[in-house]
């Protein structure tokens, strides 16, 4: 959702006009997120003066208002801090006054970027209002940086990390945030190499913050006395920041790029480090240190400084029309980087080594629990099948949020598995943390390295379908159900019996990307299809069944999301018990029916269908004689294994979802009221 992004130079020299445009750059790296609004604050032209630059729409609208403002660009800067964002409303309609940067006071002494909620805002509020502060805004956001203000008032002498720790010890949430502090991902950028390649994590003792906690829970109840005592300095763990340090002990010339995605990063640097739940990144004097509350977490005393290998040409749109038409026309390369070096088709073997440790282990759990959202629910419905065919062993299948409200029985030899594009998504996330709570054993299947479900969980799998942009998941649900058959794959390697039907599914795989490429041919026949039978129309159902429900469910979410055109998803077994009375001449219906074990049953329902005057278009496999008549209204895909065709019938509905919305002129890539990476519950 929200996007931030965060720019410091030490001892490297920078005009304003650099400063703003590498802000608004990065800003424009994060569009894909969904957003309405979007700020920055950079330095003024006094001494301790804060520029801050707010507006509504998108990031060139924030672009048009810096230039109207004309704020002096060739004033320059040794050091500099900037922090910018773009901003999903959650509390607060888009105005102005809602943007971020939010400010503790006139002065801007504490200035705040925020990407997630704050669940106790209104008490922190509350208390801050009964101390004299006074909200401009709506937001959640605000009461960060009135809390900052409010202990550094109390203790002027207070440290920056020890103020920060002590503000995060009060915020309840999920959240990430630059107080002019930390984002998912850091990138630096170094004149002179640096000297080792990680950054050592500096901790508070146990029990040393706060110093005095009153009892209550609410910290509406909480006095200014008893309110975030800070620590007792003494007890901080220190370590040079040996990274940035040049052979003679001094800070080495250094920029550093803050951001919450790093695709607004790779333009800059490919040096990346990426902060773990709970991390405080404090730049200071062009040092880099990470600081902790507690020392006996379980985590790493280090965070590696990484090379992320994402090229800036893969987040640019090239030849296509907008990022979602790119992404579908990658999946031919998409799910080959997905099986690269895991499936040896040749050799009948799949091996993946993020889950080589725990292989064993899932082998003998009780039961395997997939837990996603929206499109990557889809993709775990899609796979049920084949993982119960293949592992014998009982399979769930649960939306997370639903998950959670039912507060769902999970034990020690459940294996739960959370499958996500971003890493990032909140309702999945909650759910994470619940199962890890019961013992279970957890797995991640994910697309972003470095994200908080590929750190949390304890194995996994990274799908590898590279960068996607477009709020509509394309290429990452292929991926991610290429990437679970292999998993599939890989648990029943022990079983004899599945042998000959393994191996007809590696072989199955192996052609899939030129099988995609042969549908992908049908792009300019499924854009006519779309203007002759859906051009203002208002609803639209969509048949399948068994496995290809989830393909049904995959592409009536597309359809909905992108061209705000009414489609539901019906079982095709379900037709006949209340969903048959829609059906009419005038309704569009487009029905699943290639060939599989259920292709009998599935034809009575396009039978029924027939009988009432319905004219379905059908997806079904060349030259099929059950839709040889002229006025069957047909669109052809390759036969593959039963258990994939799901991967090669979305393609099509894909397509239509896309020029359904490019004709009626709407955005492809930002859709209404929706965003990428869905870090609120």
């Amino acid at each position: 959702m929200c996007g931030i992004f965060g720019y410091i130079n030490y001892l490297v020299e920078r005009d304003r006009q650099f400063i703003i445009d590498t802000l608004l750059n990065g800003l424009s790296r994060l569009e894909y997120r969904g957003y309405d609004s979007a700020g920055m604050a950079v330095d003024g032209d006094k001494k301790n003066e804060v520029q801050a630059f707010k507006e509504v729409g998108k990031v060139a609208k924030l672009r048009e208002l810096i230039a109207e403002s004309k704020p002096d660009m060739t004033k320059s800067f040794e050091s500099h801090a900037g922090i910018s964002h773009t901003r999903w409303a959650t509390h607060g309609t888009p105005t102005r006054q809602n943007c971020h940067p939010h400010r503790s006071d006139a002065n801007w002494e504490f200035a705040v970027v925020h990407n997630g909620i704050i669940t106790n805002y209104k008490e922190l509020k509350a208390l801050l209002e009964s101390k004299g502060f006074r909200f401009e805004t709506e937001t959640d956001t605000e009461c960060i940086a009135k809390l900052a203000k409010y202990l550094y008032d109390q203790h002027p002498d207070i440290e920056f990390t020890v103020l920060a720790k002590a503000v995060i010890k009060e915020l309840e949430g999920a959240f990430g945030l630059l107080l002019k502090v930390p984002p998912l991902v850091i990138g630096v950028r170094t004149s002179k190499k640096m000297k080792v390649d990680f950054v050592d994590v500096e901790y508070s003792e146990e029990g040393a913050l706060p110093a005095e906690q009153a009892s209550q829970n609410a910290a509406i109840k909480k006095s200014s006395a008893s309110l975030l005592a800070p620590p007792d300095k003494s007890l901080l763990h220190r370590s040079q920041s040996r990274a940035f340090l040049s052979d003679d002990g001094i800070p080495q010339p250094a920029e550093f790029f803050l951001s919450s995605d790093p695709s607004a990063i790779v333009e800059h640097t490919k040096k990346v480090l990426y902060l773990e739940d709970d991390d405080i990144a404090h730049i200071h004097e062009g040092q880099l240190n990470i600081h902790r509350l507690t020392k006996d977490d379980g985590t790493s005393n280090v965070r590696t400084i990484q090379t992320i290998e994402l090229e800036l040409q893969e987040i640019m749109k090239g030849k296509f029309d907008h990022f979602m038409q790119k992404e579908i026309f990658e999946q031919p390369e998409s799910v080959v980087n997905t099986m690269r070096g895991r499936l040896d088709a040749v050799n009948k073997k799949v091996t993946l080594g993020g889950l080589r440790q725990y292989i064993s282990t899932i082998r003998r759990c009780r039961r395997i629990i997939f837990i996603a959202c929206g499109t990557s629910y889809h993709s775990c419905m899609a796979v049920r099948g084949v993982f119960e065919e293949l592992t014998e062993i009982p399979i769930a299948v649960e939306l997370a949020s639903d998950f959670l409200d039912r507060q769902a029985p999970v034990f020690r030899d459940d294996t739960c598995v959370f499958v996500s594009q971003s890493g990032e998504t909140a309702d999945s996330l909650m759910a994470l943390r619940y199962c890890l709570e019961r013992g279970a054993l957890t797995v991640g299947v994910v697309n972003v390295v470095g994200s908080s479900i590929s750190l949390l969980t304890h194995c996994g799998v990274h799908i590898n379908a590279g960068p996607e942009i477009g709020v509509a998941s394309t290429k990452a649900y292929t991926s991610q159900f290429v990437a679970m058959v292999m998993f599939a794959l890989s648990l029943s390697e022990d079983r004899a019996s599945k042998a000959k039907r393994r191996e007809e599914i590696m072989e199955g795989l192996a052609k899939i990307s030129e099988q995609f490429r042969e549908i992908l041919k049908l792009n300019e026949s499924i854009k006519d299809m779309c203007a002759k039978f859906f051009k203002d129309q208002k609803s639209l159902l969509l048949l399948g069944r068994g496995a290809q429900f989830p393909t049904a469910l995959e592409g009536a979410l597309k359809i909905k999301e992108i061209s705000y055109l009414h489609c539901e998803a019906v079982m095709s077994g379900e037709l006949k018990h209340g969903v048959l009375a829609l059906v009419d001449e005038n309704l569009p219906i487009i029905m699943i029916l290639t060939r599989d074990n259920l292709f009998t049953k599935s034809l009575n329902a396009y039978q029924q269908v027939i009988a009432r005057g319905g004219r379905p278009i059908v997806i079904c496999n060349p030259e099929d004689p059950e839709f040889s008549s002229a006025q069957t209204e047909k669109i052809a895909v390759p036969k593959t294994v039963d258990c994939l065709q799901g991967l090669l019938n979305v393609i099509p509905l894909q397509l239509v979802s896309y020029w359904l919305a490019v004709g009626e002129g709407l955005n492809v890539d930002f859709p209404r009221n929706l965003a990428k990476s869905v870090t609120v519950e």
